[in-house]
Order: C-alpha cells, then structure tokens, then sequence
C-alpha cells in the first residue's frame, strides 16, 4: 500500500496536469476516427509515447493472423490501413505487478450533421462536459490513463513493473485490435480499461453477435405488386420473428445471476437497412444489419443456430419467403460476455485508489453493452478491470463526458497504477 504522502502527491500532479490533458483530449476528439480512418489518431498516440520515452510498437493487423482466435469477428469493410499502437514502459527496478492500459480509439459515425449542436469533430466545453464525438466513449478515458502515468512521474515517482499502453481500434465493431495484442505476445499480470461506465466497476457484460440478413424478392412494377415480392416488407417480417427470440432470451436472462437485475438486459437492434432501387418499383432486395446480446456463459455457436433457426421458421411462415429463404451473414462481432472474477488482488489495489478519491466502496455495473475486457480475461485469464468517467450521449447526438468525474477518474487510475505496479522516487 503506497503510503499518503504519496497518494497526496500523485492527486496533486494530475490536478496540475488537468488543463494540459483536456487541451490533449480535444486534439484527439477532433480526429475523425470512424472505421477505416483510424490512422491519425493511432499516429497521435505513437507521438505522444515516443515523447515520453516508451518503447513503441506500431504495426499493421495481419486478419489472417487471427481468425483461428477465440472471439474473432468477421471483417468485411476495408481493412488495409489498420493498425495497433502499443507503447512499453520497461522499469529500472521490476519489483511490481505489470500492467495493460488499453483504449480504443474509432468512434461510430455522427449521423446527420445538423442534428448536432455543435459540429462533432470540433470538440467545445461549456457547462462543465466536453463535447464531441467519442469525448465520452472513449477518447478521454485514454488520454486520461496516459495522463495518469504522467502525473506519478509529475510526483516525482516511476512504477515498478512493466506497462504496455495499448491504442486499439475496431472496438465497435469486432474486437481484433485488442485481438491483435494478444496475437502479438503482450501479456500482464492486470488490464485496466477506462471505458466510461459512471464511476462504477463492470462486473458483468453481454457478448455481442452481428450478422446481415439477406432478403431477396420478385420485382415487379408497383401497379402490379400483387404478382412480385417485396423484399423489404419480407425484412420487416423477419425482424418480427427476431424480436420474438430476443423475448425469449430475456425471459432466459431471469435466472442468470447478474443480469436479472435488469429487466431487459438482451437487445436486439436492426441497426443498418439498404434495398431497393427504384420508388415505383417492387424492392427485389432487402439487407438488414442486426445486433444481438448474449449472456457471460451463453455459447456463441449455440445463439448463431439459434438466430439460424428463428430465421428459418419466420421464413417458412411467410408466402414468398417460404420457397425462397434468406440468407444469414455474419458481419462482425461474435463476441463472448465476460465476467470479471479470480481478480482479488487487482480488485483490492483498485479498491483502495477508489477509495482515496471517492470514498466509500465502488459500485458494481452489470452492463449490456460489451467492452475489450473479454480478450484479455476470457483468453488468457488476465484481470479486466472496466471503469471511468461519466457523460452521455454515446452513439448518439451532442456526446460528452462529464470533467469533474473526468478529473476523479484519472485520479483513482493514477493511484490505481501505483498501488498495482508499485512506484519509486525518481
């Protein structure tokens, strides 16, 4: 246990650094990070390592090297430019706890622009919150870990164990940046990934399946649509069955340990819609994008039968659909749910950094969206810690995240750091 001095230093060199660290989260807010433009940002961060003195190591993912890996995910966009970051601090004396910092640098796309009240990618504070797209989810939260190692250096202190500080991509979605880490060798003895969860610990989170159905029709002009087909309303059918399969599965969710808590903790989202191609004509197309969860434990094999077979017996309940199925393509996440456990000693040293700043104990977070954490605990049974700031609007119009809970989180992850990885005077 590091002593309080110490702490009181640590707390007062990330105070001091607060204005530097927003003015370097703004710099990456305003970096349009969406899937496949993700380079800027990783370039950013090999920058601001190699500043700092870490050993970097900045390559491009091979997807070959690992679809063979447990909690792989299809890609099926544009992949030639992607790349993971990761920047090493090797200690003088390695008596500690090594440790990953890891965070994900895409943000999904705006929406329509003049939704917004202030252009996405032109990051502005006002009212005590940053905003812009991916200021909550989860920009911040990686320049705050980064931040954080400044400021027990700011204190006048180094870790003692090994840290590899890791900048990922594809964290929307299909996981291989983090993927990708581990395919390369890196390891620890913890990870901590400061996601933005409200100032609450993730104790349990869904996996999450992507898939594409497929609906083909008989096109026809629209004065005749008796005798074609519509592909889209046969979509919209289909989605209908789904919607059924989601209620089952939360009927499901009510004995599991975590989740029935919640009251619907399984969703399912058709995110993405094209077909057709002409007004007056009957669509002889139809893809639909959906989003499923799944529950820690639940097999992901067993879901995609599942959704196969939900598929199937809403096609045969359908007139044209019935001598023409649909197909069903997996499109990205095939992603396990993960629940944090064997982690007493990371949980322990996290525990008293909360502690120092907030006081009192942290609250657990059953969480229905999915974080990087799985690769690491479910792969290679690493301790996964998932906490950080709080804010709003994730996915959605004028996100942001809240800088006092900003400035408290980068506090405890600093103290966090020293409590794992144990520090020294310079």
């Amino acid at each position: 246990m590091i002593e309080s001095d110490i702490k009181q230093r640590i707390l007062d060199a990330v105070d001091a650094g607060f204005d530097a660290q927003l003015a370097t989260t703004r710099d990456f807010v305003a970096i349009p990070s969406t899937r496949g433009a993700e380079g800027p940002c990783q370039d950013m961060i090999g920058d601001l390592l190699r500043r700092r003195g870490y050993e970097v190591d900045d390559w491009h993912i091979d997807v070959d090297d690992l679809r063979e890996l447990r909690g792989f995910g299809p890609v099926l966009h544009d992949f030639s430019k992607a790349r993971t970051v990761v920047g090493t601090y090797r200690p003088s004396n390695n008596s500690g706890k090594s440790l990953i910092l890891q965070g994900h640098c895409d943000v999904v796309p705006t929406g329509p622009l003049e939704m917004w009240e202030t252009p996405p990618f032109s990051p502005v504070i006002k009212d005590g919150k940053l905003y812009g797209r991916g200021a909550c989810d989860m920009k911040s939260g990686t320049i705050g870990a980064l931040y954080a190692l400044d400021a027990i250096r700011m204190a006048g202190f180094e870790p003692t164990a090994r840290i590899h500080f890791q900048s990922v991509i594809e964290e929307e979605s299909t996981g291989v940046g983090a993927l990708s880490t581990l395919q390369r060798g890196y390891r620890a003895d913890a990870c901590f990934i400061p996601e933005p969860t409200g100032g609450k610990m993730v104790r349990a989170q869904v996996g999450v399946i992507w898939f594409r159905l497929k609906v083909r029709g008989h096109p026809v002009h629209v004065f005749e649509a008796g005798s074609g087909s519509n592909a889209i309303t046969a979509a919209f059918h289909l989605i209908c069955g789904l919607q059924q399969l989601e209620a089952e599965w939360n009927e499901r969710a009510k004995s599991d340990r975590h989740f029935k808590a919640l009251t619907h903790p399984i969703n399912f989202n058709p995110g993405i819609i094209r077909g057709g191609d002409w007004a007056s004509s009957v669509p002889a197309w139809c893809d639909v994008d959906c989003r499923i969860a799944i529950l820690p434990g639940w097999s992901v094999a067993n879901a995609q039968a599942e959704i196969l077979s939900c598929v199937s017996a809403a096609a045969r309940d359908h007139r044209f659909l019935s001598n023409n199925p649909p197909d069903v393509e997996w499109s990205g996440f095939l992603s396990d749910g993960y629940e944090l456990k064997d982690s007493t000693d990371a949980e322990a040293a996290f525990g008293k950094a909360f502690a120092s700043v907030y006081g009192g104990v942290v609250e657990d977070l059953v969480f229905t969206a999915l974080t990087d954490t799985r690769f690491y605990g479910l792969n290679y049974n690493i301790p996964s810690l998932c906490f950080g700031a709080s804010g709003a609007a994730m996915h959605g119009f004028n996100e942001y995240v809240e800088l006092d809970s900003l400035r408290k989180s980068t506090k405890v992850t600093a103290l966090f750091i020293a409590e794992w990885c144990g520090v020294e005077a310079i």
